[in-house]
């Protein structure tokens, strides 16, 4: 099972900037931080970045290596194709946090998916609400 890693979608006012943050980048987009995670050798090639939004994973971003960057500290690079993900609740934090693959949510519309979820935005929108 692949190990990915969480991060909160700081600054995003909404789903759709979101991904708009990702469609003008090309291919891929580089995070930086200061250590290289320890776990990184089950996370390259396998692993996603999952985005936080309002408290939810929503989407996921493909990890595709990591890279040395300036000053010793570590590129994550992710791709910039977002897959959107059946919301699942997540508090928010500071930094990256490591998630399991059998804690992970499944695609939107992908295998493990019923048909019975809600589109991110209205999920979201529900969860602010406390109604889900």
């Amino acid at each position: 099972m692949p190990l990915h890693l969480t991060k909160v979608a700081y600054g995003a006012q909404s789903l759709e900037e979101l991904h708009g943050w990702f469609a003008t980048r090309g291919d891929e987009a580089f995070l930086t931080t200061r250590y290289l995670p320890k776990r990184h050798a089950e996370i390259a090639g396998a692993g996603s970045l999952f985005w936080i939004y309002r408290h939810q994973l929503v989407c996921r971003s493909p990890i595709l290596r990591f890279a040395e960057a300036e000053g010793g500290k570590t590129h994550i690079v992710i791709s910039t194709r977002l897959i959107d993900v059946i919301p699942r609740p997540c508090r928010a934090h500071q930094g990256w946090r490591y998630l399991e693959g059998p804690d992970a949510p499944a695609d939107l519309g992908g295998e493990g998916a019923d048909g019975a979820a809600l589109p991110g935005h209205l999920a979201s929108e529900l969860a602010r609400l406390a109604l889900v």
